[in-house]
């Protein structure tokens, strides 16, 4: 989707307020007054913030390529030893099985019409660094000489983990839908692509003074699809007490407006975990400050390693974070397809919700997480404390639950421990008590399902 001009589009948006802000009654409001030319640059500026935050979203990599390309290599894997690189390369359908996604937008018409005739090779690696000339690869960047065809580096965005594709073309290739978790990808396997993993062998001997580049690879490949541990460079943790993987499900990032904290366990705001990650999980060249992590016990990796206070210039992150917000702020949750849910159910479901079952008390309509500070004790409800104790607060965030059914696979909960709706709304049950009947529980379902 390609934006109006920013004139245009100011222009377009006040025209749609103007209409919008008329009373529905005289109960709701009695504002009937024009948009003033103050309002009117508001709009404008707003509408600029969104659309420089887009563009950051989906293609800034902050620097990361100097750690993605330069220190762990994952270019040259990418392109093969046919094309200047190592190994067998990454082919369109080997990146596609890991989950990674193409935006058919970026694509010509000649190449699309090429692909639906069957006439491109898909199982070539040089198809793929082709597509990374075009940045149709959805999160990725190549960096390539000025020849345009040798890959020299790469570097990945917030649209990797936080984007999808409608797949309207083909399976895993469409119009890109920026805010979606990216439950297909295998972030773990394509980190694990890289020729040189020592630099996150050294940072994990902090805490795992053993550890080897063959265990960092079977670490990474554990996680499977739709996961990521952003913790495990803070305190090396790379499994739970039962033996599983530490890693957990990529939330989504839509639907953010009005919520505090927005991680599975907290940690910080919208703005504060944008510099984290951007900082400390995809490595860009920034600023980042928090304290909270020069805690040895807590935190021995970051400690040791200075993450509670990272200063670089020139700063590519700080500058980027305002537009960055307002862009993720301005994503809805999408609503369900139509007949994707019993809307007659659903209706009884709501009544229940709001009701018996009070499930309302935390997940508050319209945003259906709490106004304020969102978190809970593990106690509170019924689960273990891994997870938890592994952030400042030790505690769970309640989940915002619009847009539901876009992330239900890999199950819910912060870990997928839940395959279905059905299992949460009975771990409730079982938990507080509620004494819901087989249709009751039924008709909860379908109502999240309309969220």
């Amino acid at each position: 989707m390609k934006f109006l001009s920013t004139t245009c589009a100011a222009l377009a948006a006040a025209g749609f307020l103007a209409i919008a802000m008329q009373p529905a009654n005289a109960e709701e409001t009695s504002d009937t007054r024009a948009l003033s030319r103050t309002d009117l640059k508001n709009l404008q500026f707003a509408l600029e913030q969104i659309k420089h935050g887009r563009q950051i979203f989906r293609y800034d990599t902050f620097g990361d390529e100097a750690f993605w390309g330069d220190a762990l290599r994952l270019h040259t894997a990418i392109a093969g030893s046919a094309n200047g690189g190592v190994g067998a390369g990454l082919s369109p359908k080997a990146a596609l099985a890991v989950g990674l996604k193409v935006d058919v937008e970026a694509l010509p018409p000649a190449l699309r019409a090429d692909l639906q005739k069957k006439q491109v090779d898909l199982d070539s690696p040089a198809t793929t660094l082709a597509l990374l000339q075009l940045d149709a690869v959805v999160g990725v960047r190549g960096l390539f000489d000025d020849s345009g065809r040798r890959l020299q580096s790469v570097g990945i965005t917030c649209a990797l983990c936080h984007s999808t594709v409608d797949d309207s073309f083909a399976p895993g290739i469409g119009r890109q839908l920026d805010g979606w978790a990216a439950r297909d990808l295998n972030v773990g396997e394509i980190i694990a692509l890289a020729p040189n993993v020592q630099p996150l062998v050294d940072l994990l001997r902090i805490a795992i003074p053993s550890i080897d580049a063959a265990t960092v690879r079977t670490v990474l490949r554990s996680w499977g699809p739709g996961k990521f541990d952003a913790e495990l460079l803070m305190d090396g943790k790379a499994v739970r007490p039962d033996g599983k993987p530490a890693a957990t499900l990529i939330p989504p990032a839509f639907g953010l407006a009005g919520v505090n904290l927005h991680t599975w366990t907290g940690w910080g705001s919208v703005t504060h975990w944008n510099g984290f990650v951007a900082n400390l999980e995809m490595q860009g060249q920034g600023t980042f400050f928090d304290p909270r992590l020069n805690d040895s016990a807590k935190f021995p990796i970051a400690a040791e390693a200075g993450f509670g206070d990272v200063r670089r210039t020139p700063d590519l992150v700080t500058p980027k974070l305002a537009p960055l917000h307002f862009y993720q702020l301005s994503l809805p949750a999408p609503r369900p397809p139509r007949g994707s849910f019993d809307a007659a159910a659903a209706k009884r479901g709501k009544a229940l919700f709001e009701g018996r079952a009070d499930c309302s008390r935390c997940h508050v309509p319209p945003i259906f997480t709490e106004p304020g500070w969102n978190m809970h004790t593990p106690d509170e409800i019924g689960i273990d404390s891994f997870q938890a104790d592994r952030s400042p607060d030790e505690r769970y965030r309640t989940a915002p639950l619009k847009g539901l059914w876009t992330h239900g696979k890999g199950g819910y909960y912060h870990d997928g421990r839940f395959a279905r709706l059905e299992d949460v709304i009975d771990h409730y049950d079982d938990l507080l008590s509620l004494s819901l009947s087989s249709s009751e529980r039924a008709d909860l379902v379908e109502y999240l399902k309309s969220l």
